[in-house]
């Protein structure tokens, strides 16, 4: 679903592993085997606008009128919508060939295929890049955010919102079996057992489809600083029933979306 650039450190996380592992995953994991993390996150936004809800009714405005690439845009649901809703043009970036079709058909559909192209890859220059569910998908995170920097135009804003990050309960997507399981298990126990069901040949957690980069909170603060943005917000929004409990110490446990908006600061003379 997401573009990937490079190579990435990986958490080394799990002290479950070998036969006791298996034996565990097979009894609590058959109904992750046959849904995914996607599905339960998808009817959140179900009969609502994604981009609203992340970002707030200001998203139009800010879109208004502005060459936009929608990076990491799976089906096109959200490109099309900025270029029904104002968006002077829209690319959308996916590496799967299979989501760019379906994203082509949704724009043909929506009378917007003029202004709303879909590619592997761009060089054209943008006001605006938008990154919805695709920070913890990224292979080389930091290198992104660097071609991002690259693509914007000087002032231009990228809109981050991902999630759920690594140390979330269901931070390991499909592997979060039970919550923190991922965190739990071995990655090898975990791939394994995967393995039952997929045969994909993924022999860890960024070879799975879409990929996983076990980005964590403070992580991607740290890519942020090392990219050239400067931060014009940031948030980690605690999962709702622990916000009591979410505090700087524990976010990392309890931060169910990244949120942040970045500004593309002038190249140093």
């Amino acid at each position: 679903m997401q573009p990937t650039m490079g190579a990435t450190s990986a958490i080394r996380t799990g002290f479950i592993g070998g036969p006791l592992a298996r034996q565990l995953l097979q009894r609590v994991g058959r109904r992750a085997a046959q849904e995914s993390l996607d599905t339960h996150v998808g009817a959140a936004y179900q009969g609502k606008s994604k981009l609203e809800v992340l970002f707030g009714p200001d998203i139009w405005r800010e879109i208004a009128g502005k060459r936009v690439i929608d990076m990491g845009c799976g089906g096109g649901l959200e490109a099309v919508e900025m270029a029904r809703r104002g968006a002077a043009r829209v690319t959308g970036i996916d590496i799967r060939e299979t989501s760019l079709r379906a994203a082509r058909g949704a724009a043909a559909a929506a009378a917007v295929s003029e202004r709303c192209t879909f590619a592997a890859g761009t060089d054209e220059r943008a006001d605006v890049i938008v990154s919805i569910d695709g920070f913890e998908h990224y292979e080389d995170a930091g290198g992104m955010l660097l071609r991002m920097r690259e693509l914007l135009v000087p002032g231009g804003r990228v809109l981050v919102a991902f999630g759920p990050p690594w140390f979330h309960p269901l931070g390991g997507h499909l592997f979060s079996v039970f919550p923190w399981a991922h965190l739990v298990f071995t990655e090898r126990a975990l791939i394994r057992w995967r393995a039952g069901f997929k045969h994909d040949g993924a022999t860890r957690f960024g070879e799975v489809a879409g990929g996983l980069n076990q980005m964590t909170v403070r992580r991607f603060e740290r890519l942020i600083a090392r990219s050239g943005f400067a931060v014009e917000a940031f948030e980690a929004v605690p999962i709702r029933r622990l916000a009591p409990l979410s505090n700087r110490l524990t976010r990392e446990l309890f931060t169910s979306i990244v949120r942040c908006r970045l500004v593309a600061m002038p190249a140093p003379r």
